[in-house]
């Protein structure tokens, strides 16, 4: 590491110093030379997991690491936008193309800006960023969500993903920040935001079941689709069914299994919709998972007194490092996750509206 660790990135019974710092050099370890940021040193990548592992860089002044992954992003999009679903070393393992990973390098790019200020850095990223939501876009269903993925064929499945579509809002959003800025209107983004955001809201039939998850339960709110009172009744509603107290949130409702990744990110989504004192207790809770070099194993089955699966993930790491940066108060991940600074898109009166 280059300086001293941000002050938002120290919480009382999470991270002091010597800590947040281990956990950011856990993340810069795994980093490959080229800029790519997978699960951990000779595993998988996918573009969502890595941008979210570039924006806790950022949260911790690494931006020349940040910056990094994002040229990575741009080096390996594919000609009509995308990205696909997994890399492993630089080769591709998995040709299907994801529209939410496809999608979240807008959030990044985002982040990075409001975090550095680099004009030249968005201008640059700014086509990466315009293709990759353009492709997303185009996978667009009739009544507002968003395919959930391209297949290798160049079929799409007329299906959309909850959690998936609440991460596409955010990204859209954060992309129509970035076309503010840069004066270079998107009036399409804008109006499939604003659909979008009205599915997620108010259609949840619209979506496949995937009602086990927990990220289906707190996405919602975590992609910015729910703030206020629908916020708040929506996290009351699961929260017995997910959330282990003293030990974190359920991947699943169904089985005996709390992990990092989904603990942290309940932790983001709970302080954004006001709830800073339950978000600082789930963070407290899952540091059981803390390695001794500063990251995170991915889970923990509760039942067998057993981690599992034997892995440390730069993502798990990188969402309790942008959830802890929340908590306190840092500019760019406050504004990015918070929603109130983003634009909100349109919703049209017409039957995807209904």
């Amino acid at each position: 590491m280059t300086a001293a660790v941000p002050e938002v990135l120290l919480l009382d019974g999470v991270l002091d110093a010597e800590q947040a710092a281990a956990t950011v050099r856990s993340i810069l370890a795994d980093q490959l030379p080229d800029g790519a940021i997978p699960w951990f040193r000779g595993g998988h990548l996918d573009p969502w997991d890595h941008t979210e592992a570039a924006m806790a860089l950022d949260t911790a002044g690494e931006h020349a690491a940040a910056e990094a992954a994002y040229r990575w992003l741009a080096d390996h999009q594919n000609a009509d936008g995308s990205w696909y679903a997994g890399y492993t070393e630089g080769e591709v393992t998995n040709a299907s193309k994801e529209t939410n990973f496809c999608a979240y390098v807008a959030v990044g790019a985002w982040h990075h800006h409001l975090s550095t200020g680099d004009d030249a850095f968005l201008e640059r990223l700014w086509p990466t960023v315009r293709r990759a939501l353009d492709f997303t876009v185009g996978l667009r269903l009739p009544d507002g969500p968003i395919a959930w993925r391209l297949d290798e064929d160049g079929t799409a499945p007329q299906e959309a993903l909850l959690t998936g579509s609440s991460s596409i809002l955010h990204a859209l959003r954060c992309g129509l920040a970035i076309a503010d800025y840069l004066e270079e209107p998107q009036p399409d983004w804008e109006l499939a935001a604003g659909r979008l955001r009205h599915a997620i809201a108010h259609h949840p039939e619209r979506f496949l079941d995937k009602d086990r998850y927990s990220m289906d339960w707190y996405y919602p709110v975590l992609g910015t689709a729910l703030r206020g009172p629908a916020a708040a009744e929506r996290i009351a509603r699961d929260w017995d069914r997910f959330v282990v107290p003293g030990l974190g949130a359920r991947c699943v409702s169904d089985r005996p299994w709390v992990t990092g990744g989904e603990s942290a990110e309940l932790a983001l989504a709970l302080w954004a919709c006001g709830q800073s004192d339950r978000a600082v207790e789930i963070l407290r809770w899952i540091q059981h998972l803390r390695h001794t070099d500063g990251s995170y194993w991915t889970g923990y089955v509760f039942e067998d007194d057993a981690i599992w699966p034997e892995e440390r993930t730069t993502w798990t790491a990188g969402a309790l490092l942008l959830a802890v940066a929340a908590l306190g108060g840092d500019h760019a991940t406050v504004a990015v996750f918070g929603g109130d600074q983003l634009p909100s898109g349109l919703v049209v009166n017409d039957c995807c509206t209904a």
